[in-house]
């Protein structure tokens, strides 16, 4: 007996992680107290053309009025607490002590990034995902004020036009991102789309 804790066997590499994502991949997880993982390559895969980026009247009027301070990778550790609080659509199924793990060496290497809305010192909303070449990789989002996690996403995509992105994936489409202009590309078109982003270089 080595006694060898089973969760050192599913940690998953930085730079293995980041090749799956330049290959169309992605790791998630059963459920948060599961330690295993497994790789996902979607045949349809989830996507938001900046072009079709659309904001609703109502939620204009919410970020003309100001009511959450935005701010950019200064709570990782917050963030990733908050989408796997179960608040987020997927965010109790998936994200594992590996996958949080992962994510916090490429938030300190410089590939991982949060958006985070807050109220005076509150952490109130907020998402997170990769940064490759011209492509970002949104992973999950998670509001406790109404709104928070559509204004974080707004001014993501804001901020990926400025710096010159040319992909935002979101790996599947919900209802929710579908109102925001998300839809699905066959396998085969994503991978030509990504390959032209990797290509490219954009700094977060």
């Amino acid at each position: 007996m080595t006694g060898k804790d089973p969760a050192e066997s599913f940690k998953i590499n930085p730079e293995l992680l980041l090749r799956a994502y330049a290959t169309g991949v992605f790791p998630m997880a059963e459920e948060a107290d599961n330690p295993e993982i497994f790789w996902v390559r979607p045949e349809r895969r989830g996507i938001i053309p900046f072009e079709n980026f659309h904001v609703s009247h109502s939620l204009r009027k919410t970020i003309r009025q100001g009511r959450f301070a935005i701010r950019f990778d200064t709570d990782f550790a917050g963030v990733i607490d908050g989408c796997a609080s179960g608040s987020g659509e997927r965010a109790r199924t998936w994200i594992n002590q590996p996958i949080r793990e992962a994510y916090g060496k490429l938030f300190a290497l410089g590939h991982c990034h949060t958006v985070e809305a807050w109220q005076e010192d509150r952490l109130v909303g907020g998402l997170y995902g990769i940064s490759l070449g011209s492509a970002f990789f949104g992973e999950s989002m998670f509001s406790r004020q109404r709104d928070a996690s559509k204004v974080c996403l707004v001014h993501l995509v804001s901020h990926l036009i400025e710096k010159g992105f040319t992909l935002l994936d979101t790996q599947f489409t919900t209802t929710h991102l579908e109102s925001f202009g998300a839809v699905e590309v066959p396998r085969r078109q994503y991978q030509k789309m990504l390959d032209n982003a990797l290509a490219q270089s954009a700094e977060f």
